[in-house]
């Protein structure tokens, strides 16, 4: 073996590899990624200069990782293109990168504000190694083979040596601290997850860890349903089958390809992190992306490989790079466009989707005007309106039914809207508005169901995008439809048994906090009494709870709505006049009851809209079974 050369390695800063082992990566694992994509680069090299005739042909790729436990030592070896050694000191021995000072600086300053550092590649190794040997034989005809050793100072040595075969070895001598790295199992775990895509055989102690061929990089005209599924169980495993997926590839601007999937409805979602896995020239990059796609889609599953997407920049300046904007405009349209196609060719599947994937396009929508623009007419709604009992709905091509609901879009609600009317109603909970909602239908009265609590937010933006209609709960207000406007008579004072019963029950409750109204609602199962929230004081009510992080309660004023139709309300009304023609104690007995039978009416309209408290209902079902008793004495 014969010494070339000793010297330093030409770097701008002397502390290149501290910052290297401490700072650049906050993950040392990266190490492999870094010098296995140099041996796939490698590889491919040898396989171009070889068609062009300037080296020696070789064999089927391969990336071959050692350990050797009695040494401590792990070998990444290729058989690519190999460096001769005016190679070596021109990509080993000087550290070229742009901006050297600038990039070094902002490393001391931040441990975790940079992602995918592709540009150090070799160095890297010096972050689990105390001693890095390369050992390399150029593919150029009758090359020489030379072993390059540094200890991790900027000192390096140079020498000639023996080597049967081209390519490269990368022996690195692990530092105690990073023994981890010479177990079996841990580098096939690190294989599997940064070069499972890579399109080169990677194989550890001889056996083969990676993929190699990556579903994403293939024509999607050649792939059938179950290779997607199968592609999202095995980057998903345990999680099902996907609801869709949506294939990307484009050239230009940039170069992007991947598959994105939505998941069935978990009960759980990623908004913040986002479950993505980013690729660059299939080499895994990170599977937190929410600096490359828009908030709305961080939820969805999948793979984005793109090499235009730049890396050696702090996540901030990603963010604002106009590249990665105009992908993640270029993935919401694709999107928005293969959505809109399903709709189109098959409306039952896509209605039996919605549920699922209406948060999505209901925040993305919120977030961003031009996919709002992009999904307006892909917005399904739950509606109470019967295909099949209504002959005129069978014709209606805005209303779509699935297994268990109908669903309608926003622009057939209103074109069937009557009387010019700009009244959109709606329900958020079916059970606990039943009364009110029941009274809607009863009328014939369409009634949207509008019950997730992304709902909360997204009414107000649709009222804002829309400014011609206002959307109105159906326990808000009464509308005429639902109200007997039959005429009332009145007793010589003027004074109806409307009159009389508002009085009874505004004495009764004595709270004027409660507005008590009585009015004749029209429908057979029409409540005894009915609590209506004005729509927009229960809106601030909800966001202030919203800001509080509770449930929202039942505001202290409200209306409370007496049926004057209800058999209930028409008894007590009965047992308050009779007890005036009476004797004097049977008198005050029966102004007790009716007194409590108001009481019981109003706990009663509470508790349908879930207003009561757990104590209040346990002291509501002894009431209830005590007046009930009183009630049954009075039967002669």
């Amino acid at each position: 073996m014969t010494q070339l050369e000793e010297g330093k390695i030409l770097i701008h800063t002397e502390n290149i590899f501290p910052i290297i082992k401490k700072a650049v990566y906050s993950d040392h694992e990266i190490f492999l990624r870094e010098l296995v994509s140099n041996g796939v680069d490698a590889i491919n090299k040898r396989r171009m200069a070889s068609i062009a005739g300037d080296c020696i042909e070789g064999d089927e790729g391969k990336i071959n990782v050692s350990i050797n436990r009695e040494l401590k030592t792990l070998t990444i070896s290729d058989n690519g293109i190999g460096m001769t050694s005016g190679e070596i000191k021109k990509y080993i021995n000087q550290v070229a990168f742009s901006s050297a000072e600038e990039f070094l600086e902002k490393y001391k300053q931040s441990n975790d504000g940079f992602i995918g550092h592709f540009g150090l590649g070799f160095y890297s190794s010096f972050m689990v190694s105390k001693n890095v040997e390369i050992i390399t034989k150029s593919a150029v005809k009758d090359s020489q083979a030379y072993k390059w050793s540094c200890d991790g100072s900027p000192n390096f040595k140079l020498e000639t040596c023996e080597k049967e075969t081209i390519g490269t070895d990368i022996v690195l001598y692990l530092m105690e601290e990073e023994e981890e790295y010479i177990e079996a199992s841990r580098i096939k775990t690190l294989i599997k997850k940064y070069c499972d895509f890579m399109p080169i055989e990677i194989s550890v102690e001889g056996e083969t860890i990676n993929q190699r061929n990556p579903l994403w990089k293939k024509n999607k005209a050649d792939l059938e349903d179950k290779d997607y599924i199968e592609f999202y169980k095995y980057l998903y495993p345990f999680q099902g089958d996907p609801l869709i997926w949506i294939h990307l590839n484009t050239d230009y601007p940039y170069s992007l390809q991947g598959i994105l999937f939505f998941p069935k409805t978990t009960g759980r979602a990623d908004w913040e992190k986002g479950e993505i896995k980013l690729y660059c020239n299939q080499v895994f990059v990170s599977d937190s992306i929410k600096e490359v796609v828009p908030r709305y889609l961080l939820p969805l599953r999948g793979v984005i490989d793109s090499p235009d997407i730049p890396l050696n920049v702090s996540r901030s300046a990603l963010q604002t790079d106009r590249k990665v904007r105009s992908i993640g405009n270029f993935i919401s349209k694709k999107i928005a466009d293969r959505l809109k196609s399903i709709k189109n060719e098959d409306p039952k599947f896509y209605s039996e989707i919605w549920d699922s994937i209406a948060p999505f396009i209901k925040i993305g929508a919120m977030d961003d005007d031009k996919f709002a623009d992009q999904v307006e007419d892909l917005m399904l709604y739950s509606t109470t309106r019967n295909v099949e009992k209504d002959e005129k709905n069978k014709d209606d091509e805005t209303l779509i039914s699935s297994t268990n609901n109908v669903y309608t879009t926003m622009k057939g609600y209103i074109e069937r809207l009557e009387n010019n009317d700009n009244k959109i109603i709606y329900s958020t909970d079916e059970i606990a508005q039943s009364e009110a909602l029941n009274l809607w239908t009863s009328q014939n009265k369409e009634v949207l169901k509008l019950e997730t609590v992304i709902d909360s937010q997204f009414i107000p933006w649709l009222e804002e995008r829309n400014k011609d209609i206002r959307f109105i709960r159906v326990d808000s207000e009464l509308d005429d439809i639902l109200k007997d406007d039959t005429p009332e008579i009145t007793n010589k004072d003027g004074i109806s048994e409307s009159d009389k019963l508002k009085k009874l029950v505004s004495e009764a409750l004595n709270n004027e906090k409660v507005t008590v109204q009585v009015q004749s609602l029209k429908g057979d199962n029409s409540p005894a009494g009915l609590i209506l929230l004005p729509e927009q004081m229960r809106r601030i009510n909800d966001i202030g709870a919203l800001m509080e992080q509770k449930i929202p309660g039942l505001p202290e004023y409200h209306v409370l709505i007496v049926n004057k139709k209800h058999p209930m309300v028409e008894g007590m009304l009965r047992l308050d006049t009779s007890s005036l023609i009476i004797g004097s104690s049977e008198t005050t007995k029966s102004n007790n009851i009716t007194k409590e039978l108001a009481i019981n009416l109003y706990e009663m309209a509470k508790l349908s809209i879930g207003g009561l408290q757990s104590s209040e209902i346990a002291r509501l079902q002894k009431s209830n079974a005590d007046l009930i008793g009183k009630l049954l004495l009075k039967v002669k």
